[in-house]
C-alpha cells in the first residue's frame, strides 16, 4: 500500500472514530443531518430495501432532506408487493431521487442462467444481485446511510453509529433505536405498512429466501431459513 493510501486510510479511520463518538447518543435525524454536513448531498446516498421497517428511516430522511439519493437494489427476485410499496412510499414521503439498480445482465447470464443460484449457492446469488450492483451504485458517493439496528441481533448487536466501509463513511442512524421507537414513527406519521406484514413476514428480502416468521421468532428468522446464512453480504463486505 502506498504512503498516500495509508494516509487516506488513517484519515478515514480517525474521522469514523470521531463521528461515532460524537453521535453515540444522537437521534436518527441528527445522524443524517451530520452526514449531510460532513459530505454534502451529492456525496451521500441512503440504501433502502423498501422492506418491512424501511418507511421509518425513509421518513426521517425525508424530513431532513427528501432529495438525498436513495438506492434501491432491484434484484430480479423481489416480491411484487415490495415493488408496489416502493412506489407508495415515494409518493407518500415525497422522495425526489430514488434510483433502482439492477444486476449486470452479463453476470446473470453467465452465473445464473437458470435462476437457480439462490438454491445452490445463496452467497453467490447475493453477490451478483446485491453486493456487486451496490458497489457500482455507490462509486459516486463518499458516504452512505442504511437502516440496520442493534436489536436485530446477530452480527448487528454491536453496531456502531458510524463505521468505515473501504473509502467511504457508513452511517447507521437507527443503530440505537428500539422496535417500539420504530413503531412510534409509523404511528405518528401514519406510515403505510409493507403489504406482506399482514401475511406474517417480519423481514422481507428476495422472494425465494424470505419466509413468514413464527410466533416468538426473531424478526430476521425468516431470512434464509434453514441455512447458516444471516446477511446478504452488503454489510459484511467492503463496497470499495
Amino acid at each position: 500500500m502506498s504512503r498516500h493510501a495509508l494516509a487516506t486510510e488513517a484519515a478515514i479511520l480517525h474521522s469514523v472514530q470521531t463521528l461515532d463518538h460524537t453521535l453515540r447518543d444522537a437521534s436518527p435525524a441528527q445522524v443524517i443531518e451530520t452526514a449531510l454536513k460532513t459530505v454534502g448531498r451529492e456525496q451521500l446516498a441512503l440504501v433502502s430495501s423498501f422492506g418491512t421497517e424501511s418507511a421509518a428511516l425513509l421518513k426521517v430522511m425525508a424530513d431532513v432532506d427528501p432529495a438525498i439519493p436513495v438506492i434501491f437494489l432491484d434484484t430480479g427476485w423481489l416480491f411484487e408487493e415490495t415493488l408496489a410499496y416502493r412506489h407508495t412510499l415515494i409518493a407518500v414521503l415525497g422522495l425526489r431521487d430514488v434510483r433502482s439498480i439492477k444486476p449486470s445482465e452479463e453476470a446473470l447470464s453467465r452465473q445464473d442462467p437458470d435462476r437457480e443460484l439462490w438454491f445452490s449457492d445463496p452467497d453467490a446469488c447475493c453477490r451478483i444481485r446485491k453486493v456487486e450492483p451496490l458497489a457500482r451504485a455507490l462509486k459516486p458517493f463518499s458516504a452512505w446511510i442504511n437502516g440496520r439496528k442493534r436489536f436485530q441481533g446477530g452480527a448487528r448487536a454491536e453496531l456502531p453509529v458510524v463505521e468505515e466501509d473501504g473509502e467511504r463513511l457508513k452511517f447507521n442512524p437507527f443503530a440505537n433505536v428500539s422496535r417500539e421507537e420504530i413503531e412510534a414513527i409509523y404511528k405518528l406519521a401514519k406510515l403505510p405498512p409493507h403489504p406482506l406484514v399482514a401475511s406474517g413476514y417480519l423481514s422481507v428480502g428476495c422472494m425465494p429466501c424470505s419466509s413468514r416468521s413464527l410466533s416468538g421468532e426473531d424478526a430476521r428468522a425468516g431470512r434464509w431459513r434453514g441455512r447458516s446464512k444471516s446477511e446478504c453480504g452488503i454489510h459484511t463486505m467492503k463496497t470499495s
